[in-house]
């Protein structure tokens, strides 16, 4: 599937019947093509009459950033996942997309977002929040968003997204004030389904597998359709959830540094780790140890000076239920 830097590529979608307004993202990083390549065969199937839509609206968005999805790396020129905005003075090409992306988001109830992961690992959903009035992230869909996430094929789910970040960015703001100012901005957690949220809306984000993992569009392919079973926007069989999850909420975010900080070992997510273990070293030959049990999530070998290395997660009390 070829891209354009000049423009995003939407299909959509639109049912007879009334129903739900469901958008499904691939490539919000352009080196995650799983989703890409699972909507691309949706799209067949929805071209041939092989799948029939009957309700609702489906809107598609096989490559959301086209210039990252181009250059075959994470980003263009900064990342769409993080920041995500309008922006009236849009400086890079990432808040332009920001800028045709955000309103369409806000014109739909749910968002599936398909991504993949650096290291070799388990597919996983990132959840929400629970439902809460607080100020970082209020919400009042938790139990119809989990419900999505129990049925999308996967047993684990990790929840804490955006409090992690939260805690990341004030660390960054004591730590390096002159650091980039977007790496500083309390909104630099939001991204996709944070954003959909804030409008209403609710959203995961599945996460596939490795990059060049070849049964990650598989895994993509099998949740877009248990999406559309589960929202009846399709007349497809629901598959039951799995038995049991495994629930794990991230607690912190440590950032690369230099360049040359290294990992002491090649760290996959989910990796567990005891109090006290080696995780990596910085450039100055500082070691980096866990400060309690628990696991290692995104290690990220080419991480950017500044950008998230790694994050922590401990088991979650939540429980998840189809």
């Amino acid at each position: 599937m070829t891209a354009s830097t000049t423009h995003l590529r939407i299909h959509q979608f639109a049912g007879l019947q009334p129903g739900p307004r469901l958008i499904i993202l691939g490539a919000v990083h352009g080196n995650e093509t799983c989703g890409t390549k699972a909507l691309k065969r949706l799209l067949a199937e929805l071209e041939s009459g092989t799948l029939q839509l009957e309700r609702g609206t489906l809107t598609v968005v096989p490559i959301t950033n086209p210039l990252a999805y181009e250059r075959g790396q994470r980003q263009g020129d900064r990342n769409l996942n993080r920041n995500l905005r309008p922006n009236d003075a849009p400086q890079d090409f990432e808040d332009r997309i920001a800028n045709v992306l955000c309103p369409l988001l806000a014109a739909h109830d749910v968002l599936l977002d398909l991504h993949s992961f650096h290291t070799p690992g388990q597919p996983f959903v990132m959840l929400g929040p629970r439902d809460n009035n607080g100020t970082l992230e209020p919400f009042a869909h938790a139990a119809a968003e989990e419900r999505l996430a129990a049925h999308l094929g996967v047993s684990r789910i990790v929840e804490g997204w955006l409090d992690t970040y939260a805690l990341g960015v004030t660390r960054r703001r004591e730590r390096y004030p002159d650091a980039n100012p977007l790496l500083l901005d309390a909104a630099y957690g939001i991204g996709t389904t944070e954003y959909m949220r804030s409008c209403g809306g609710y959203g995961v984000t599945l996460e596939c597998g490795q990059h060049d993992d070849p049964t990650a569009p598989d895994v993509a392919w099998h949740a877009i359709r248990q999406t559309l079973a589960l929202l009846k926007i399709v007349d497809l069989p629901l598959a039951p959830p799995p038995a049991e999850f495994e629930v794990l909420r991230m607690q912190d975010v440590t950032d690369l540094e230099h360049a040359d900080d290294r990992f002491a070992q090649p760290w996959s997510s989910f990796d567990r780790v005891n109090a006290g273990e080696l995780i990596g070293r910085r450039q100055d030959g500082k070691e980096v140890k866990a400060d309690r049990s628990g696991f290692i999530l995104f290690p990220n070998p080419r991480a950017l000076p500044g950008n998230e290395w790694f994050y922590f997660a401990e088991p979650s009390s939540r429980e998840i239920r189809g």
